[in-house]
């Protein structure tokens, strides 16, 4: 039997997709730290558009950590260009302030990967809101993760949810993790922030720390549910969780287990079917509210 969380530390709150007046955000960077760290965020990375127009930003969000608030330096990096003729769009948080931009020949697949090893944690971002196709996202091979659900995109053009693509990257084979993110702006025709976010398990609250954890998959994605524990061994996964409407386990294909009722807080599905691959689960409280494990390799 092995537990997901039963590592050394607890959860900590944060958003990993964030602008300010740094790019095309509507707050200077020190109204939005205060905003997530009033709202109960124990992290924030400030991911402004990493561009030329805005003069490469990477703000040194440090003078803004405090008691039970830190943040990641990051930024939302750009190259061309996906298949369906957009520039990339990757997060990465823990960037260096001096990482330097792209050259004009570097591609999306070459800039993730010189993030990677300037030691950032790199997400594939709202790949449903640009049309990201899987042979795009294959061929960024140092990506840590897929933003499986962004709320911009969700409020924006109604393309919020990226599991399709994370699952297909896992059916190939891909060991990507899976986070939200709300991709906050803070005006009127974009989204709203603290919709949201992800729950990492770290040691500490230090930037080195939730870096690990992230890089380490050691975290969950959340809208409001919240895991407690997932423990799987013996052929089955026992979840407990916040009170949920419904608990879903699914995989690389169309097989899937669920149960409903009200308030679920505890729940064990066999892993029959799903031997030699991998699992997920999803939370869904009665508000419909979701919260997505990562997925759980079974080999």
């Amino acid at each position: 039997m092995r537990s997901l969380f039963s590592g050394p530390g607890r959860f900590y709150k944060g958003n990993l997709h964030t602008h300010s007046t740094r790019s095309d955000g509507k707050l200077p960077p020190e109204e939005v730290a205060a905003a997530y760290r009033s709202r109960g965020y124990d992290f924030l990375a400030l991911t402004d558009h990493f561009l030329k127009q805005y003069g490469y930003p990477i703000t040194d969000t440090r003078p803004f950590r405090a008691p039970g608030f830190t943040t990641l330096l990051g930024a939302e990096l750009h190259a061309p260009r996906i298949a369906a003729g957009m520039d990339w769009h990757l997060v990465a948080a823990g960037l260096p302030l001096d990482f330097t931009p792209p050259a004009p020949d570097e591609t999306g697949p070459a800039l993730a990967a010189r993030a990677v090893e300037a030691g950032a944690f790199v997400g594939i971002a709202h790949p449903a809101w640009y049309r990201l196709t899987l042979e795009d996202a294959l061929s960024v091979a140092a990506a840590h993760a897929v933003e499986v659900y962004n709320h911009g995109s969700a409020q924006w053009s109604d393309r919020g949810e990226s599991w399709y693509l994370c699952d297909l990257l896992l059916a190939r084979g891909r060991r990507v993790s899976a986070y939200a993110a709300d991709d906050a702006h803070f005006i009127g025709s974009r989204p709203a922030a603290f919709a949201a976010w992800v729950q990492v398990r770290a040691e500490e609250l230090a930037p080195k720390a939730l870096l690990a954890a992230l890089k380490a998959g050691d975290y969950y994605a959340s809208q409001g549910p919240e895991f407690f524990d997932i423990i799987v061994g013996e052929g089955q996964v026992a979840i407990t969780c916040s009170p949920c409407a419904t608990i879903i386990l699914s995989g690389p294909s169309a097989h899937a287990r669920q149960t409903r009722g009200d308030p679920l807080t505890t729940i064990t599905f066999s892993l029959d079917g799903f031997e030699r691959a991998y699992c997920r689960v999803t939370l869904i409280d009665a508000e419909g509210k979701r919260a997505w494990s990562n997925p759980i390799w079974l080999d």
